[in-house]
């Protein structure tokens, strides 16, 4: 933070953003460029071709510079479990997010962006004020892939992440497959109050906006996700 003192009377206070974004603290939005595995990129590209010292060329957060508008859906699990919050033994399936979608009598359809409340933010005041640790993280499993694929949905936003560890043996269940789909992700978004107006309005769909920084090359962007009712 700078502070001066101005020729009239007065001053002004000026001060400097820096953020390393990704990872599991800030709310942000994963560019179809952040991940690949093995057999490479979204729609088959090379990272070595793709991904330069200026910055990416393709698939990049560059896409959405005149902002994200869409259907926004929560699925509420601890709601569904009568439980404050997901646990390292118990993580999210797919099967569980298609009866939670049914009994919040609310219909996933193409091009949603559908959230998915785990309790984060509980669970972290529960354990020394930490959701995820060497040993572990709560979050989604696997089972998870099918229902994003088979709904035809925009984006995945959470509050946690890929369930770890996991019977796979890799680090990202979920993070590393779904860039395939073409699928944008919001990871580390705060559901919590969103969560208590949809238990209150009875209604877990609303307009989703969302506005990335226009950063030219860019694998995501710090965001600010609004639900709109």
């Amino acid at each position: 933070m700078h502070k001066e003192e101005r020729q009239f009377e007065g001053g002004a206070a000026m001060d400097y953003y820096g953020v390393f974004y990704h990872g599991t603290a800030t709310t942000h939005i994963d560019a179809l460029c952040h991940v690949w595995d093995k057999n490479g990129m979204w729609e088959g590209k090379t990272p070595d071709d793709v991904i330069k010292f200026s910055g990416a060329n393709f698939g990049t957060v560059e896409e959405w510079k005149d902002g994200i508008l869409t259907r926004g859906v929560l699925l509420d699990v601890p709601k569904h479990r009568n439980k404050p919050y997901v646990t390292l033994s118990e993580p999210v399936h797919g099967w569980e997010l298609e009866d939670i979608a049914t009994e919040q009598n609310v219909e996933i359809k193409s091009g949603d962006a559908v959230f998915v409340y785990s309790g984060r933010d509980k669970y972290a005041a529960d354990n020394n004020g930490r959701w995820g640790t060497p040993d572990g993280r709560p979050g989604l499993h696997a089972s998870c892939l099918p229902f994003v694929k088979s709904n035809d949905i925009a984006i995945l936003g959470w509050d946690m992440m890929d369930a770890s560890p996991n019977e796979y043996e890799i680090p990202w269940t979920v993070h590393g497959v779904i860039f395939a789909y073409g699928v944008a992700l919001v990871d580390n978004a705060y559901l919590e109050p969103l969560s208590n107006v949809c238990a209150e309005e009875s209604r877990y769909e609303f307009m989703l906006s969302l506005n990335p920084l226009y950063v030219q090359g860019g694998t995501g962007s710090p965001a600010n996700p609004i639900a709109t009712f």
